[in-house]
Order: C-alpha cells, then structure tokens, then sequence
C-alpha cells in the first residue's frame, strides 16, 4: 500500500505530517509500500492510501492519528 500525506506548509503543518508517518510507519512497517510526504498550500492535510482519500482535515474538522492509523487500517 501506497500511503500518501499532502499537508499545509505556510500553515505549519509539516511536523504533523512527520508524526503521523512515523506513526504509519510504526504501526504497518512493512505492509506500506511508501510513505510519501507532499508539500501542499491553503490549509491542506489530505491522506490517501492508493489514490483513495481515507482523510481531509476540511472535512473532518482536524487531524486525528488514531483515526487515521484506523482508516488506514481498513
């Protein structure tokens, strides 16, 4: 699995983005195929797993690992 994670840098968004591929990287090692970091604008944190949105901040209302690493995960 393909995982990518496009965040926000004006925003500040980088270090959450990092965490959250650490985290990824922790919890499915190597059942990812990559982790890939995307530099974004306007308030972007998207994470796709092979092409497939599994979570946007604008839609969800912030950034939660967890349910990430769950939908991920499915």
């Amino acid at each position: 699995m393909h995982v990518d994670i496009e965040y926000c840098v004006p925003c500040g968004l980088r270090d959450h983005a990092i965490d959250l591929q650490r985290a990824l990287l922790d919890e499915y090692g190597r059942g990812l195929d990559g982790v890939r970091l995307r530099p974004g604008h306007g308030g972007v944190f998207r994470v796709t797993a092979d092409g497939e949105t599994v979570w946007d901040k604008d839609e969800e209302g912030g950034i939660d690992v967890d349910a990430i690493l769950s939908r991920v995960g499915e």
